[in-house]
């Protein structure tokens, strides 16, 4: 296992990103590389390092490039968490995992694409239920619901498009407020409102043409 149980460098994060890529190269990876970017730009502004969080970022979703050209289903998450783990990325491996819970239960996942066996389900729920979340864990479940494939958006417009592709349930409302909970406590880390971060990026996405 690799020394740094942490994340690899950014050019070997690259290097994998881009192998990742090529095995799949379908929108999954514009999304990532929103979601780093947001990431790196939180981090600098609330004492947590950059680096780590555009790579955590970077790797969030990577699970995608099992589905080999966009053929087939696949628990993305899962073979994410699997791939770092191999890779000897143990905290990457995390928030693979992490990422799409800001509640720690699998059922509170929206929509129906979460491809996963038994096991696999077996396997995540017990992860998430022992497992304690830090403030990367955190940082990326926000940045997730910031970055998407065409750029970066508000909260309200990411998790209204979610809801247009996969429907609303039992649980969005509690999702939706645990997200928010989220962006509350980066305001505050911050000392600002996030989203002037990326003021530009956001009014184009918002009102440009």
């Amino acid at each position: 296992m690799n020394s740094n149980n942490l994340a690899p460098s950014r050019e070997e994060a690259e290097n994998i990103f881009l192998w990742a890529y090529e095995k799949n190269p379908e929108p999954w990876a514009k999304h990532c590389r929103a979601v780093a970017r947001v990431a790196e730009e939180i981090a600098l502004k609330s004492d947590l390092n950059p680096e780590k969080a555009y790579i955590f970022g970077l790797f969030h979703d990577i699970g995608y490039y099992a589905y080999e050209s966009g053929k087939g289903s696949t628990c993305h998450i899962y073979f994410g968490y699997e791939l770092m783990m191999e890779k000897g990325y143990e905290t990457a491996a995390k928030i693979c995992l992490t990422h799409s819970f800001p509640i720690q239960d699998f059922t509170t996942y929206s929509g129906s694409d979460m491809y996963c066996n038994d096991e696999q389900k077996t396997f995540i729920t017990s992860f998430l239920s022992e497992a304690v979340y830090d403030d990367y864990d955190k940082l990326i479940m926000l940045s997730d619901c910031l970055g998407t494939a065409q750029g970066i958006v508000t909260m309200d417009k990411r998790n209204i498009d979610i809801v247009m592709r996969k429907g609303f349930n039992e649980n969005t409302l509690k999702v939706w407020s645990a997200y928010y909970g989220l962006k509350d406590y980066f305001d505050k880390k911050c000392g600002m409102n996030i989203y002037n971060l990326f003021f530009n990026e956001i009014k184009n996405s918002t009102f440009g043409l």
